[in-house]
């Protein structure tokens, strides 16, 4: 008999080694860098409430007590409205953010694109990198507008 089939076989060790290196994980990465944010909901619901505390909390001389009483109610409105919406559909911010990221990586993929046609470098004879030449790119792209044609004296005939 082999040594693997004298042990009772456990199948959740594996399952519980797993989790413990997992938990382990978490709690040195909130040690390192802090609690993980929540989800977007928790996020916009944390940014209503700073948003309305800051406010609240600005007491102007400019502002009449009918003013800042003014202010005090649109911002328990803007809550009461924002409160509901974050309660049925939580994912739904969740998909918002997602969707933000992605339309953020497509905006950096086309301005990077751009970017590097701007700064394109070519190699000189002395290894260093230096501005592309205008006149040579005209030269080289047959559709540039500033190519002017063959150099030589051909007579093109229309007739």
């Amino acid at each position: 008999m082999s040594e693997a089939t004298d042990r009772p076989v456990d199948g959740d060790a594996w399952a519980d080694a797993c989790a413990e290196d997992l938990a382990a994980e978490k709690a040195r990465r909130r040690a390192q860098y802090g609690p993980q944010p929540g989800s977007a909901a928790e996020e916009l619901r944390k940014l209503v409430d700073a948003v309305a505390d800051k406010v609240s909390s600005l007491q102007t001389p400019l502002l009449g007590t009918a003013a800042q009483g003014a202010v005090q109610q649109a911002i328990r409105q803007a809550k009461s409205a924002v409160e509901p919406v974050i309660e049925r559909n939580p994912q739904l911010f969740d998909h918002l953010a997602a969707a933000g990221s992605e339309l953020l990586a497509a905006y950096r993929s086309a301005v990077e694109g751009q970017e590097s046609r701007w700064t394109r470098t070519t190699e000189g004879a002395s290894g260093a990198a230096r501005p592309a030449d205008p006149s040579k790119k005209a030269a080289d792209d047959p559709s540039d507008p500033r190519d002017e044609g063959p150099s030589g004296t051909e007579r093109i005939d229309l007739d």
